[in-house]
């Protein structure tokens, strides 16, 4: 838009002023000079456009006219007054008019609209009115007619593919431009040479790989239009229609050539491209080592495994720093599935460790395995057993441990082999006749990393037995008979028993006899020892495959020795007559546990059957001899006696005796009071001599008596 101040005359006229104040409705106007603008608006006939009077708030009265192309005098189209709003009757003319808050708003736009447009208003402003006017140079523009009118062109010569597109022809003018509807050139092609392309991209000398499990995805691009159609071909057979084929968790099956063919299907045309896929899949599981000792026990073979696969594994053996830094080169050659590497026992140290290193294409992180060479500490042990019902005897020789492990042989005491040599253990089975008692049997031990050999010994004997030749006890005890094997080489399991005196077994469960055995001894424990029935001789036997042996004890069972003898040295009553005091002594020796003591009453007279003995005492132990008895009855006359015992008899009983009468005891009464006599007059001497010391001058001369010496 374009703004400027207009001639002084178009704003002074009076016609121009005369209805504003009719339209002021009394309100007060604001004097001094009218506000006025000039501007330019453009048009299209047949659109909307909108006039504006021009000052930011819009005027409380407005009146718009038009003068046609700026010449003649002007003509009303519309007043308005807030809602209210008028529309001349010839303005249709220029459109449809519309008035709102003083804006002209001209729609359907005419030609004949073109012109100028003044617009008169009253602006509020402080509580007054002000008045101001705007003139708008209204331009109108008529939009091109359709295309069509002129001709245009474009050639292509000659076309080729890069010439596919969408193409537009637009026309323009001042007011407005106008465009075509786009129009698509479509070049037929195609198709070109298929390219295949491999993810994961894994090429090699004439084709690609791929590692068994993984997901390989084949992409095909054949230029072409319409777009090439594809076909995935696997060994000449069809498996895919697409561009892409995907083949989830490739295995090894699936390995040959990839066809890819394009076709384009509007010209019939066709290409193609083939490709050989390589699936590579490790050998199972892991590679393994070994070691082994070679023929002549004198070195060690190293071995390593890893069959299968595909292509095989590639395998090689690696020792420790030290002696690999003596050769030239740090590793063996290599070779595939199976190394083996032969080490010199002499020249290789006791835990030297080796490595065989597997690489494969399906196994980025390569595997290993590894062995370590070494001698077991000891030496080996021998021993033998006898099968069930000892129709065999099986020799047996271990040493267990070691990298590789030790090779045993048995030999007999000649030095002839005997069975084949083996590792680690070594089992000889002998038939059980009388030629294996007392021979001898050898087994050596060798390793390709010990120099000297190693050897365990054993001698076939007939079992040992060991017994005491005689066992004495006294009868009621328990007598203990020990019979075992003594130690040898090789003791065979030997079946062990008892003979009694009768030469009957003893077996388990008699009352008699306690059995108890283990595995190369037997205890038999005759119990409660009878005289003379359960002496005698009693006989221990051990069978084995190589023979049998057997040992006699004798068996004494003695008398037990009787309690000794005892007599009465002292029996008194008390004065009471209700206790008496009974003192004894032993006569000779005897086994003694302790003593009893008996009594019985006595009839009066004396050719009356006195009543049977009773316990006056017991348990008294053996080394007592006296015992104060109460209870007693004084008119009763009383006899007693004494017996040792011991846990198995008692002894002969001592004389029977009657208390004695206590003695006379008044000595003791006299001396009691010549005692008390002498205290007496002791005590009234001393008061005496203390009267006189007291009374010197009242008694000098028994003072003097006294005290003067």
């Amino acid at each position: 838009m374009e703004r400027g101040r207009a001639a002084p005359w178009l704003w002074r006229g009076p016609w121009i002023l005369c209805l504003l104040p009719a339209l002021a409705g009394g309100q007060p106007l604001v004097a001094g000079e009218a506000a006025y603008e000039e501007w330019q608006v453009t048009g299209v006939r047949g659109r909307a456009v909108q006039l504006s009077c021009g000052l930011v708030a819009p005027p409380a009265v407005v009146f718009w006219s038009f003068t046609p192309r700026g010449e003649g005098p002007p003509r009303a189209v519309a007043v308005g007054s807030g809602q209210d709003v008028a529309v001349a009757p010839g303005a249709a003319m220029l459109g449809q008019v519309m008035l709102h808050n003083g804006t002209l708003e001209l729609r359907e736009l005419r030609v004949a609209a073109q012109g100028r447009f003044l617009c008169q208003g009253l602006f509020p402003e402080r509580g007054q009115l002000r008045v101001g006017y705007a003139a708008i140079l209204l331009r109108v523009l008529v939009s091109p007619v359709a295309l069509g009118g002129s001709r245009a062109e474009l050639r292509l010569t000659p076309a080729n593919r890069s010439h596919t597109g969408w193409y537009l022809c637009t026309v323009r003018n001042e007011v407005n431009s106008h465009t075509s509807e786009p129009v698509y050139l479509d070049i037929v092609y195609g198709p070109d040479e298929p390219a295949i392309s491999v993810e994961p991209f894994s090429p090699e000398q004439g084709g690609f790989s791929a590692g068994e499990r993984e997901d390989v995805v084949l992409s095909c691009l054949a230029p072409s239009n319409p777009p090439s159609r594809y076909v995935w071909l696997h060994n000449g057979t069809q498996v895919h229609i697409g561009q892409t084929y995907v083949i989830a968790a490739i295995a090894r099956a699936q390995a040959g050539t990839y066809t890819c063919l394009a076709e384009n299907t509007h010209l019939q045309t066709r290409t193609q491209a083939t490709i050989v896929l390589t699936v590579y899949y490790p050998p199972a599981g892991s590679p393994s080592c070994s070691a082994l000792a070679t023929g002549d026990l004198q070195d060690v073979a190293l071995r390593c495994r890893w069959l299968g696969g595909f292509p095989p594994a590639q395998l090689r053996w690696v020792g420790s720093q030290e002696e690999e830094e003596k050769k030239e080169k740090g590793v063996m050659g290599a070779s595939f599935s199976m190394a083996t590497r032969i080490q010199p026992g002499s020249a290789t140290r006791n835990g030297s460790s080796f490595s065989c290193l597997a690489s494969h294409p399906a196994v980025p992180q390569g595997a290993a395995c590894g062995t370590t060479l070494w001698v077991p500490a000891g030496s080996p042990t021998c021993s033998a057993a006898a099968t069930k019902g000892d129709e065999y005897v099986m020799l047996q020789c271990r040493w267990e441990g070691g990298t590789p492990p030790v090779t045993l042989r048995w030999r007999d005491g000649g030095g002839r082999a005997l069975g084949d040599p083996t590792l680690s253990t070594a089992v000889l089975v002998l038939s059980t006749d009388g030629s294996l008692g007392g021979r001898e049997f050898v087994c050596g031990a060798a390793h390709p990393l010990r120099a000297a050999s190693a050897e365990c010994r054993l001698r076939l004997e007939v079992p040992d037995l060991e017994v005491a030749s005689e066992v004495a006890v006294l009868e009621g005890g328990e007598a203990l008979l020990t019979c075992r094997q003594r130690g040898t080489s090789a003791r065979l399991s030997a079946t062990m028993a008892w003979y009694d005196p009768k030469e009957r077994e003893v077996t388990p469960g008699l009352a008699k006899y306690r059995l108890e055995q283990g595995e190369a001894w037997v205890n038999l424990t005759v119990l409660d020892a009878e005289w003379p029935g359960d002496g005698g001789t009693y006989r221990c036997t051990a069978t084995s495959a190589v023979g049998t042996a057997s040992r006699s004890v004798r068996l004494r069972v003695d008398r037990y020795p009787p309690p000794p003898n005892v007599t009465i040295s002292k029996l008194r009553y008390t004065r009471a007559r209700t206790e008496v005091q009974l003192e004894w002594r032993t006569q000779g020796t005897g086994n003694l546990t302790g003593f009893v003591v008996q009594r019985r009453q006595t009839k009066k007279p004396l050719r009356e059957a006195p009543s049977p003995w009773e316990t006056a005492a017991g348990n008294i132990e053996p080394d007592s001899r006296d015992r104060r008895l109460g209870g007693l009855d004084p008119a009763v006359l009383y006899a007693f006696r004494v017996l040792a015992v011991n846990h198995r008899t008692a002894g002969h009983p001592s004389e029977v005796q009657t208390p004695a009468e206590p003695p006379f005891e008044a000595y003791p009464a006299v001396t009691g009071a010549a005692v008390a006599g002498m205290l007496v007059a002791t005590a009234a001497s001393l008061l005496a001599v203390r009267c006189v010391a007291r009374h010197r001058d009242t008694l000098p001369r028994l003072h003097d008596l006294l005290f003067r010496t």
